[in-house]
This record gives C-alpha cells, sequence and structure tokens, in this order.
C-alpha cells in the first residue's frame, strides 16, 4: 500500500490516506539546474515507534546559474509504500545561486497504515525549478533509512560484586511492531556488551554477543572496578540503533 501525505512547510500539518502506487517516472531536467544535497531529519535516519506521532524534516539543496525559484513537493517512496507531498516546500537561499528547499511530514503509526514491510531504505523524488526557467526532476534524488524504533535492557548482577569475580549481564532487544502497536523480541541481532569506569564518559566495548531468537541477552564478564555495564545495537537499515541505559554496579 502506499501512503498518501500532504507535506507542508515546516510550520505545517497534514493528512494521510490510502493511495495506489503511481508509475514510475524517468528523471529529467532542462538547463544547468542541479540538486547537490538531500537530508532527511537531519541524519537520513527516520525512527517511527508504536504510539507517539513524529514529524520528519526534508530539505533539499539545488543550484542554478539564475538562481533557485522553488521546489514542488517531495515525494518519499519505499518497499510496498510512499509518502506523496503536496505542499509547496519553502526555499531559502544560500547564496545567489544556491538554495536549501525544506518541506515538513508528520506520521503516526496510530493512524497512518505502516506494516513492518514497509521498514527499509528509502528515497526522496524532487522537482526544483530555477529563476530562468530551467528545472531538474530526480526520482531519487537522495536515500534515507525508514526505521522500527527499538528499546534495549540491560542488568548485572550481582550486585555489589567482589573484584575479579564473574557478573553476569542480561537484558533484550525489542522493536516496534507497526502492525501490532507493540515491541517485540528483535532476535538473532549482534550486540556490543559496554562498560565504563565511575569516572569516565566514554564506555569500550568489551564482546560482542548475539541475541537469541526472541531477542534475549546473556553473557558474563569479570568485575574490575566500579562502573557501568550496558548493550548497544548499531542498527540496520530497517531498525534504528538504540543503546540501553547503564546499569551501575559497585565492586569491592
Amino acid at each position: 500500500m502506499r501512503i498518501r501525505a500532504s507535506v507542508a512547510v515546516v510550520s505545517g500539518a497534514l493528512a494521510l490516506s490510502a493511495l495506489a502506487v503511481p508509475a514510475a517516472q524517468a528523471d529529467g531536467g532542462d538547463g544547468d539546474t542541479k540538486i547537490t544535497k538531500v537530508v532527511v531529519d537531519g541524519d537520513n535516519k527516520v525512527s517511527i515507534g508504536t504510539s507517539s506521532a513524529v514529524t520528519v524534516k526534508v530539505s533539499v539543496t539545488a543550484t542554478d546559474d539564475s538562481g533557485i525559484k522553488g521546489a514542488q513537493s517531495f515525494d518519499l517512496f519505499g518497499p510496498d509504500n510512499g509518502i506523496e507531498s503536496t505542499g509547496k516546500p519553502t526555499c531559502a537561499a544560500v547564496n545567489a545561486t544556491t538554495s536549501t528547499c525544506t518541506a515538513s511530514v508528520k506520521i503516526d503509526p496510530k493512524v497512518d497504515y505502516l506494516t513492518n514491510k514497509n521498514a527499509g531504505t528509502w528515497y526522496v523524488s524532487a522537482w526544483i525549478d530555477a529563476k530562468d526557467d530551467n528545472y531538474v526532476w530526480k526520482e531519487k534524488a537522495g536515500s534515507f533509512w525508514f526505521q522500527r524504533a527499538a528499546k534495549l535492557t540491560a542488568n548485572a548482577a550481582p550486585e555489589p560484586v567482589k573484584k575479579g569475580k564473574t557478573l553476569t549481564v542480561t537484558g533484550a532487544l525489542t522493536r516496534a511492531n507497526w502492525e501490532s502497536l507493540k515491541y517485540g523480541g528483535y532476535g538473532s541481532q549482534s550486540v556490543k556488551l559496554q562498560y565504563r569506569k565511575k569516572s569516565s564518559s566514554t564506555y569500550t566495548t568489551l564482546k560482542t554477543v548475539k541475541a537469541d531468537s526472541k531477542g534475549n541477552l546473556k553473557t558474563t564478564t569479570t568485575a574490575t572496578a566500579d562502573g557501568y555495564y550496558r548493550f548497544s545495537f548499531a542498527g540496520n537499515s530497517t531498525t534504528a540503533a538504540v543503546s540501553a541505559t547503564g546499569d551501575f554496579v559497585d565492586v569491592k
């Protein structure tokens, strides 16, 4: 299913409704107008959970020797669906030839027909108009990861523990299920066990462990000094990166 979204300028609002997937179009243009940069949500990663709406900011930078006049609506699309914008972005000049055009879209997992198959690599298509009537349209002007939000826990025991003794660290990796609107175990994923001393602000990786089929984690390490233990998941194209809150252990 393709999702239709009215994308307003950054301060605007929108509504969503189902829409059939349109036929792909070829890239096109006239003159020397070029798209030079596309940024989605600051880091080209969009993480959606199960309850809270997320506003996604899309910025497209373009250049033409005459300057940029404006942009048509941006379309975001990925596996099995997309978000088709209908509102015009707002363009701000960087200099005489270059402008950055920005729009936003609000995505609400409770009402927007997301399925788990929608997660993965998505693309931004953009049409930019120049002041001399040149233009450029690119179907895949940029890409980003549309991800299921994740949660991670960690618990180290026993507490306190004697120096040199064994600590057992357990936890669980879960991710948003957009169809049930609940979090479920994300199994068989590699997760790092990390540690930082009480006096430090930096975590170091002790080992990499793999979650079981239900997302549960369990491993051991040797207690050396007071500090915090956590699990950290790097994320991938379908699931957001996440780190557990560090669990403090008093070492006697």
